[in-house]
């Protein structure tokens, strides 16, 4: 192989450029991320068969010494567009001297987005056949092959642009032969696009909804639903096989010295006729939201067999006893999505995880990481989930453990663009101990941000006044005349809507003598902007 290798850049806009992706494996190529899964790689390997399409020095040596999943594999720093071209080649030499078993002799081509945790989860491939024991050119045109959706709600590949990473593999996977391979002259000369998904993360800075526990005794009802009624898995347990009855006794959730205390205990309960030897909490929050960051301040109970979580399901969830159901139920788990923002195990006690469940992967899913941490039950941790358009982050004390980005979404693996609500528990799964009596998980506060709409409000918003504030039985709302009929909402700290009204004059002043202390938000919309106030109550 001599002809010229030429990487050319031609603007199209500001973020995708036509460039050659290659390698001749004597130097002269664009990639530079070669690696092996479970496979020898020699990227300079003396070509031993210098005969027919293929007289060049040296080549990739390929070596699987019976890897299940053996494979090869490079990342771009952008992604592909197939749009323009779908079109990769290589040559490829497999003697069959080097082959065990009896696979069918072929190679396959996958296309994946690497940046995520289970990067095949969405990827595209193409098989094709070969022959041994001579150099072949191999296309894969992703437009017009035959190919495989790995996930079958994924969109036709040329659409996409979220591939970053090209996977070869000889004679398939999930085997434990051996195969011995050469491959020359890779080759993409089609378009490279900046991901549309790699904006500017939002900035979770304004304070939308929170609880800080203080006081004695029961729990904030305004922002709280115990969840009692049993989920019945045809029998007496709970969908996943939890022995505990969930209560609305201040004995299993109550707040005292600054703080909320879900306990569980080891006590004979019956509830609708079904008796448990153990009882707990469920909290559903009133507050349900789209987009944000939460922050939970959280101890985990003690003992095996203790199965806590800080979570989130769909509000339209259609989940019978749950707090939304009501009026929103429309949708069955795991279709409505669920986000375990933590979960602890007794039986794993300083590991903490979290994960998403939805149609793409649930119960025992694969959406899902986690890690060590101490003193996760006799120390309070923070957990933090940001969560928005394109992707969730999860972290403990301010380290990130997990990041769920499904590049190819759909409403299979990313039914997140709909509200959520809070849940709070503490299960008890059939291998609790037999000495196990109560224990308590506590939670020092919960807070939900959203992203500030003063950043990019237009300037008419900025001129708006309230004052003053905090109020007592009044407050006055001063606006450009130019805003008159802009529609006001006042909304409790939960969310709930506690009155409309019109902005008719340029100063006017707004009666809530009726209101209870505590925190409220001011929500003004124009035709087509809003901005949002925290108004305090005194």
């Amino acid at each position: 192989m001599n002809y010229f290798l030429l990487s050319l850049f031609l603007s199209f806009n500001l973020f995708s450029a036509a460039q050659t992706v290659e390698d001749d494996f004597e130097g002269n190529g664009t990639i530079s991320t070669w690696f092996g899964d479970d496979c020898g790689l020699d990227i300079s390997f003396s070509n031993l068969f210098q005969t027919g399409v293929n007289t060049s020095a040296t080549v990739l040596k390929y070596s699987d010494s019976g890897g299940r999943y053996t494979n090869v594999r490079f990342d771009v720093p952008i992604h592909f567009d197939l749009s323009n071209d779908a079109t990769f080649s290589l040559k490829l030499y497999v003697p069959s001297a080097g082959i065990s078993g009896s696979e069918t002799n072929q190679i396959s081509l996958k296309l994946q987005e690497g940046t995520i945790r289970e990067a095949w989860s969405t990827q595209c491939e193409i098989i094709k056949p070969i022959v041994l024991d001579e150099w072949q050119t191999i296309t894969f045109d992703f437009n017009t092959d035959t190919y495989i959706n790995i996930n079958p709600t994924s969109k036709n590949p040329t659409s996409r642009k979220d591939f970053d990473r090209v996977v070869l593999q000889i004679n398939g996977e999930d085997n434990t032969n051996k195969v011995v391979a050469y491959i020359d002259d890779f080759l993409y000369d089609g378009i490279l696009v900046e991901d549309t998904d790699s904006d500017s993360d939002p900035v979770f800075d304004n304070l939308v909804w929170s609880d800080e526990f203080d006081g004695n005794g029961a729990i904030n009802t305004g922002n709280w639903f115990q969840q009692i009624r049993p989920i019945l898995d045809g029998g007496q347990n709970w969908a996943n096989g939890e022995i505990q009855h969930y209560t609305n006794r201040t004995d299993n959730s109550y707040v005292s010295n600054g703080s909320l205390k879900i306990l569980a205990k080891k006590e004979r309960y019956t509830n609708l006729g079904i008796t448990k030897d153990y009882t707990s909490a469920r909290l559903n929050s009133k507050f349900a939201f789209t987009y944000g960051k939460v922050e939970i301040k959280a101890k985990m109970p003690f003992g095996v067999g203790t199965f806590p979580a800080l979570w989130m399901l769909g509000q339209n969830i259609t989940e019978t006893g749950g707090y939304w159901a009501a009026d929103y139920g429309t949708t069955k788990w795991p279709d409505c999505g669920e986000i375990d923002i933590i979960e602890h195990w007794g039986s794993n006690q300083d590991y903490v995880s979290s994960a998403l469940h939805n149609r793409s992967s649930f119960g025992n899913t694969y959406n899902k990481g986690g890690r060590n941490i101490s003193n996760a039950s006799s120390e309070f941790h923070t957990y933090t989930l940001e969560w928005n358009a394109n992707k969730m982050i999860f972290r403990v004390d301010g380290i990130e453990h997990y990041t769920y980005d499904p590049g190819d979404k759909n409403s299979e693996n990313w039914p997140y663009d709909a509200p959520q609500y809070l849940l709070f528990n503490i299960a008890i799964l059939p291998n609790i101990t037999s000495s196990f009596t109560q224990s308590v998980m506590e939670i020092d506060y919960v807070r939900v941000y959203q992203e500030a709409t003063a950043s990019t409000a237009a300037n008419s918003f900025k001129e708006i006044k309230i004052f003053p504030n905090p109020i007592n039985d009044n407050f006055t709302v001063k606006t450009p005349s130019f805003l008159a009929g802009t529609k006001a909402i006042i909304y409790s700290l939960s969310g709930s809507e506690i009155k409309t009204f019109l902005i008719q004059n340029t100063t006017q002043a707004i009666a809530c003598s009726n209101l209870s202390k505590g925190i409220y938000f001011l929500k003004l919309e124009s035709r087509d902007k809003s901005e949002i106030y925290k108004i305090v109550k005194n």
